[in-house]
């Protein structure tokens, strides 16, 4: 098996090297901000808008790291290069460090900066998918964090109200699909959610506790461009189960259609196959062409 090389704080080294302090508050308390990215053809895909959003996680938590844009992505290509790697999952992470162990911050003296990477296939026109088969979902029990407690906007470490959902999964099922504190739809453990009803393509707005998604962006600009409408709304759990399609999107899985939920079986219909050839050739265009 070929060795793997990851960055940690400024160096390449092999992935056995890769540790950081077991007194970082990434570790301690999952003080950290990250981005998790898709590199196709060695470029990585919407660089500029996931640099963006974790600019803004880093800013919510007071993490001043000192580094440019353009020196993350250095350190991002260094990584990929080191590997070998054209077609990756790309995840960035940035700590506050290592600092007493108390609660309260202190200002970054030296942040922890890890890049990680693993090989995927090609993307783009003719892809295969990175998942298996389309999601078996289940809505759980476990709600969203509201935003006025932790905001949505924000990529931290800490994921645990995302494992406590998934801990709830039957063994026939893969995906938690989580309510906000009212019951309504928010998003699932680890990607945003979009469903298909007469043809018009809903998902939950941002004014609840949902991520601002790249791909779930992306999939508003593509949507434009084929004449399809996109709604934002607070939707029931009911609107979901009786929804002729509905798909997931995150970086890794692109869209990824939903085969069931709670045990009702839906479609992989025409909304999701335009989306999903449009989304292929928008990889052909901006990273391999």
């Amino acid at each position: 098996m070929t060795e793997l090389y990851y960055h940690v704080d400024g160096d390449v080294v092999p992935a056995d090297e890769a540790t950081v302090s077991v007194r970082d508050r990434g570790f301690m308390y999952g003080d950290a901000a990250f981005e998790t990215m898709r590199a196709y053809g060695g470029e990585i895909f919407e660089w500029d808008a996931h640099a963006e959003r974790l600019r803004k996680t880093c800013e919510t938590l007071s993490i001043d790291h000192g580094l440019t844009k353009e020196d993350l992505r250095e350190r991002i290509d260094a990584t990929l290069d080191a590997n070998d790697f054209e077609d990756a999952y790309v995840k960035l992470s940035i700590s506050r460090g290592v600092q007493p162990g108390k609660l309260t911050p202190q200002p970054v003296e030296d942040a922890t900066v890890v890049v990680y990477v693993s090989e995927l296939p090609r993307g783009g026109k003719g892809s295969d998918p990175v998942w298996d088969d389309p999601a078996r979902a289940e809505i759980v029990e476990t709600r969203r964090v509201p935003d006025a407690a932790l905001p949505a906007s924000a990529k931290t470490h800490n994921y645990l109200n995302g494992i406590l959902a998934k801990l709830e999964l039957a063994q026939d099922t893969d995906t938690a699909i989580m309510l906000d504190s009212h019951g309504n739809l928010a998003e699932a453990a680890t990607s945003n959610l979009f469903f298909v009803a007469d043809r018009t393509i809903k998902t939950p707005g941002l004014d609840g506790p949902i991520l601002p998604g790249i791909t779930r962006q992306v999939v508003f600009e593509l949507a434009g461009g084929l004449g399809l409408s996109v709604e934002e709304g607070t939707y029931s759990p009911d609107e979901l189960r009786d929804a002729d399609e509905a798909f997931l999107t995150n970086s890794t899985w692109e869209l990824r259609p939903i085969g069931s939920v709670d045990g009702r079986e839906l479609g992989r219909g025409p909304v999701i196959e335009a989306l999903a050839g449009a989304f292929d050739a928008r990889v052909e265009c901006d990273c391999y062409e």
